[in-house]
């Protein structure tokens, strides 16, 4: 009974809309339940969940899941095609960025058919919009840097003490690196935002606040690109031709993953892919401070996806039921292990950790490690803000290309940011 759509934009919408018109979110033909199941992620991501449908299923004979999966923009194109069309898949994997967009528009159910009582507190708050329960963690993340021992080695350059190094530290130790290795840079321009977002908490601001407003200013911003505008001039970074090359390879091509750059920004769980990618020891480190106290780095724990489901589904319980048995179940967390971060149920954190290795276990240990130095949680990216990964990004390359200043690019990135927001 189970229908699995592979395909991207167009294709995968329009053959969806022919599944849903033919089968709808109701029961079959014998009354049994059939749900769709969307989510995003990679080739391994999809065996896996699809491994932990099969299983549900077996335990539940009376329900059948259809699987619909892509990449990660595709997936959002097809989720707000189906939503406006009212043919939202009936359980949905779910992104920080856009949970208030989907909540506030009337969009998602809210979850109380779900035991969170074994959950992180953290975890569980992640998932709440203005103290509704609209999504459930599926795993933990965290910022993390990551580091290539070889390339430290090579360069003749010690690790950083990650307890008590500086931005200061950072900057002086990467540019070591680079003077020292041939073939290699001691750092790059930041991918994605969480080392923004690092550096704006650090200095008790944020990216939004939790009125949905922007949460910091146009100084704050310029002093962030200042920052990596003084490594460029000092030849610290790669040439920016490379930085934006790199930033639209793939991992296992990344400047990271092919010993060409000793300390990286990733989410702790990319770490155990990274890792992988580049077929040999790399070590996690925490963000430098200003004040070189860990406890002052201000890492924090983020969702690194949810489950929700759709208001408009027709089978609420059974929907409520798949969730609860993903994220509390032994049959789920055998299966899926951390590859989507590590489980928020500290039961099931405990079962996954037994077959632990390698940096697996090293990215569990850092997330247990970190637990007495987090800072306050982040505000939920709000509604129009979803893009602002991307905004950075520009304006980043913008810098370093020399077309705009830091304080230009600070300005503008604020006035962007805030035109988005309002």
């Amino acid at each position: 009974m189970k229908t699995t759509t592979h395909g991207l934009g167009v294709t995968i919408v329009a053959v969806t809309a022919l599944l849903v018109a033919g089968c709808g979110n109701s029961e079959g033909e014998e009354g049994d339940v059939e749900l769709r199941f969307l989510w995003w992620g990679s080739d391994t991501r999809h065996a896996l969940t699809e491994e932990v449908i099969e299983a549900y299923e077996e335990e539940n004979p009376g329900v059948s899941i259809s699987a619909e999966y892509g990449g990660f923009d595709d997936h959002w194109d097809q989720l707000a095609t189906q939503t406006a069309g009212g043919q939202a898949p009936d359980i949905i994997q779910m992104d920080e960025q856009y949970l208030r967009e989907y909540a506030d528009r009337g969009s998602l159910l809210e979850l109380e058919g779900i035991d969170l009582t074994k959950h992180d507190e953290a975890a569980v708050e992640n998932g709440k919009v203005d103290g509704q329960q609209f999504a459930v963690t599926m795993g933990i993340n965290a910022q993390v840097l990551v580091a290539d021992p070889q390339v430290f080695e090579e360069a003749g350059v010690e690790l950083p003490d990650p307890m008590t190094w500086t931005w200061e530290d950072y900057a002086s130790i990467s540019a070591q690196i680079t003077e020292q290795h041939e073939d290699a840079w001691g750092t790059s321009i930041p991918g994605g935002m969480g080392a923004f977002q690092t550096w704006m908490r650090q200095q008790g601001k944020s990216v939004a606040t939790d009125a949905g407003e922007l949460g910091f200013e146009a100084s704050d911003a310029s002093g962030y690109f200042q920052y990596f505008q003084a490594l460029m001039d000092d030849g610290v970074l790669p040439p920016a031709e490379l930085i934006q090359e790199n930033a639209g390879s793939t991992m296992e091509q990344s400047l990271a993953a092919t010993g060409q750059q000793a300390i990286s920004t990733w989410w702790s769980n990319e770490a155990v892919a990274l890792s992988a990618a580049a077929d040999r020891d790399l070590e996690i480190l925490r963000y430098p401070s200003f004040t070189g106290d860990a406890a002052d780095a201000e890492p924090w724990y983020k969702s690194s996806m949810y489950l929700s489901a759709s208001a408009g589904t027709d089978h609420p319980e059974q929907v409520q039921d798949f969730i609860d048995f993903f994220v509390n179940s032994e049959s789920a967390a055998e299966i899926v292990g951390v590859e989507r971060g590590i489980p928020p149920n500290q039961e099931m954190r405990e079962l996954v950790a037994e077959d632990l290795s390698g940096m697996a276990a090293e990215t569990l240990d850092y997330i247990d490690g970190i637990e007495s130095d987090l800072g306050r949680p982040e505000p939920i990216t709000p509604e129009g803000g979803s893009d602002f990964s991307s905004v950075l990004a520009r304006y980043e390359l913008e810098v370093i290309f020399g077309r705009l200043s830091p304080d230009e690019a600070g300005r503008s990135l604020v006035e962007e940011a805030s035109a988005q927001l309002s």
